[in-house]
């Protein structure tokens, strides 16, 4: 990489994250008063006080995003949301693509010790601790307490960061059973440029630029048991490893992928 833009980036990246502090210490006693409204109307209120924050951040870095419909998508009745995981900034993009439903984030535990920020995470996501068998089936109950209640829920099914090059890594099952035993569709959706504005490598690598959120063809799971996950799980994996080749993602190496 050239040094300039090497300088460019580190100096905007300290730009970048004192936007997200100083914001993020503007809107937290909003946050605050919000979470003694209950898990429901107080959590939805946080997602609001949080879309504004990134409609304020994205602004700010000069962040340009786009919700691309490849499919009519609606937004009156809950789905299972998946999306490629592949930047640090998939969480402000989860805020400017899912505007306009209720929705909530299956999101680490262990983020949630992080000071501030953690109290938000921990209001606003479903916390998952991949190690504890108990508390994973009890995240497993809160998603489908809330599908029921007309929210949708936003998972990562790969879990981790993406490094490998290729397209997507391999699924974890939750979302493809908690889309069975609540009969909600699954809603792929691509982030084609959160590795672009902030690279998985370096904290400092924040620049300006598109930011685009491709929602794919919904996939109902209408009268499947838990006997058609794996093969519900594949669909999905092509459908989206599909849609990340055609729109010719960065990151995509493409000689560690079979097309």
């Amino acid at each position: 990489m050239n040094p300039l833009t090497s300088l460019f980036k580190f100096i905007f990246s300290l730009y970048g994250f004192a936007i997200f502090l100083v914001l993020l210490l503007i809107l937290f006693p909003f946050v605050l008063i919000c979470s003694f409204f209950g898990r429901i109307r107080g959590g939805n209120l946080i997602y609001d006080i949080c879309r504004l924050w990134a409609d304020i951040a994205f602004l700010l870095w000069g962040f340009q995003h786009t919700n691309i419909y490849e499919t009519p998508h609606d937004n009156n009745r809950p789905v299972v949301f998946v999306f490629n995981h592949i930047s640090y900034m998939d969480i402000p993009v989860i805020m400017k693509t899912f505007r306009k439903q209720h929705i909530r984030i299956l999101g680490k535990a262990e983020l949630a010790k992080v000071p501030i920020f953690g109290f938000i995470y921990r209001h606003a996501a479903i916390l998952v601790d991949r190690s504890n068998a108990k508390e994973r089936a009890k995240s497993v109950r809160r998603m489908i307490a809330y599908l029921k209640k007309n929210i949708s829920i936003v998972i990562a099914p790969e879990g981790t960061f993406n490094i490998t090059g290729k397209p997507l890594k391999e699924f974890y099952n939750g979302a493809f059973k908690i889309a069975i035993e609540t009969q909600a569709p699954i809603k792929p959706v691509i982030f084609l440029d959160a590795n672009n504005r902030l690279n998985h490598k370096s904290i400092f690598s924040l620049n300006p630029g598109k930011s685009r959120s491709v929602f794919l063809e919904e996939i109902p799971v209408v009268g499947l048991t838990m006997k058609d996950m794996d093969s519900l799980k594949d669909k999905v994996y092509l459908k989206m490893e599909a849609a990340i080749i055609k729109y010719h993602a960065s990151w995509v190496s493409t000689d560690k992928h079979e097309h």
